[in-house]
């Protein structure tokens, strides 16, 4: 079974950055689709960046712009860079991991962005 193991997480201003880390416990990670989901308080699950494992990206439209979704394959890890942040981007970040029907979820890791 795929684990996946996130970081980066934390308190930051508006207007700042961070970015998150997930890594994959297997190698099988190449093949998959790997992305960010998040969700806040009363909000629906929401896409954040995708990235598949030929590297075409999507973005949810709310972070067009500003966030970057990248991986590195040799260390099973998928990135996010996330610029210009704002209040609204507060949520818990969830990684996840698509292959086939393999869907798998991190345990999820807090932003928080202060006005």
């Amino acid at each position: 079974q795929v684990q996946l193991v996130e970081s980066g997480g934390g308190l930051v201003t508006a207007g700042g950055s961070l970015r998150l880390s997930c890594t994959a416990s297997k190698s099988t990670f190449s093949l998959a689709t790997m992305g960010w989901y998040r969700q806040a308080p009363g909000n629906q699950h929401e896409l954040v960046a995708i990235m598949s494992s030929v590297g075409t990206t999507t973005y949810g439209d709310s972070v067009k712009g500003r966030f970057t979704v990248s991986r590195d394959n040799a260390k099973n890890t998928v990135y996010l860079q996330m610029n210009s942040l704002k209040p609204e981007d507060t949520a818990v970040y969830y990684c996840n991991l698509k292959l086939g029907i393999i869907n798998i979820w991190g345990q999820g890791t807090q932003v928080t962005v202060s006005s």
